[in-house]
């Protein structure tokens, strides 16, 4: 019996009354206020969340939000919650589901800056990540994890999930330098939480977690002009934009363009793209629109002139 569950009567505070965004994550049951900051960020590992939207002229929605790997017992909890704020609130509310992907544009208007998923629990509060993403200064592309990967001309972004490293090369300039920092600082902020922590680390000065991942430092090759060129043209050419279409039933990817850097124009906010940076194979569009929730700044700097 769920109503066990609330021995003590109504869990929820009066402040359901005020107007505008409450969030609540069911954890064991119970609702659990998420913090306005992590408002946006849901943990698809099992959870289900509470979202009421208090409007104006006493007009009231209230969307249940399921993560892919919910189970479904625990909706019964969800029922019993809905009853308690029902109550709370003269029975206005319009109820709503929510499935992890395939969120209502109602849903997502909540939410300006768009919805991030994370991989395990609430005490980890991190995504999962790979475990490498080196890079060059004007893009940021994925290299193998090596030291054969870096030359002292140019600056790398190594990516450990809760440490985020920006080697810059002896030869590297004070543009290529500040541009790492402010890629490795938009990672750890759009993709973090803020929550790892970004060391800007010197050629030569290596920590012993980037010793431990790489391997003993050997003596590193000092790139060119010449090729970074080769490098941008090369990856560009590797690059292409898909939109995703079910219109005749199936679904569908159809190339859009080839060769960045895009026109963010290409993308409308009504339809489905993946963009193939060639890294990686491409799996079906479905797959991918259920993970694109919003843009990283890896995603933003195939495109000129992103606002």
């Amino acid at each position: 019996d769920y109503r066990r569950s609330f021995p003590s009567g109504c869990p929820f505070s009066a402040s359901v009354q005020d107007p505008g965004l409450h969030v609540w994550r069911v954890e064991k049951l119970k609702p659990v206020p998420v913090v306005r900051e992590n408002q946006g960020v849901f943990f698809s590992s099992g959870d289900f969340y509470l979202l009421l939207y208090n409007g104006p002229e006493e007009v009231s929605h209230l969307h249940l939000w399921i993560g892919q790997q919910s189970s479904w017992h625990e909706q019964g909890a969800y029922a019993v919650l809905a009853v308690h704020l029902n109550t709370l609130l003269g029975e206005r509310p319009v109820q709503h589901r929510e499935v992890q992907g395939s969120e209502s544009n109602l849903f997502m208007s909540y939410f300006p800056q768009g919805l991030k998923y994370q991989e395990g629990d609430v005490e980890s509060a991190f995504h999962k990540t790979s475990s490498v993403a080196p890079a060059a200064v004007k893009k940021l592309y994925q290299w193998a994890l090596s030291w054969d990967s870096f030359h002292t001309g140019d600056c790398f972004i190594l990516d450990l999930g809760q440490n985020i490293f920006a080697w810059c090369g002896g030869k590297s300039n004070i543009l290529e330098r500040n541009k790492a920092r402010d890629l490795a600082l938009a990672v750890r902020d759009s993709e973090r939480q803020g929550k790892a922590q970004v060391e800007i680390v010197t050629d030569g000065e290596e920590p012993d977690e980037m010793i431990q991942v790489l391997g003993p430092k050997p003596s590193l090759k000092e790139g060119n002009p010449e090729e970074d060129l080769t490098a941008d043209q090369t990856n560009a050419q590797a690059t292409a934009l898909y939109k995703v279409s079910h219109a005749t039933g199936q679904m569908n990817l159809t190339k859009v363009t080839d060769s960045s850097p895009f026109a963010p124009e290409l993308l409308m906010s009504d339809d489905c793209f993946v963009l193939d940076s060639g890294s990686q194979m491409r799996r079906s569009g479905r797959q991918f629109c259920s993970r694109a929730v919003s843009e990283t700044p890896i995603f933003k700097q195939f495109f000129k002139d992103w606002k």
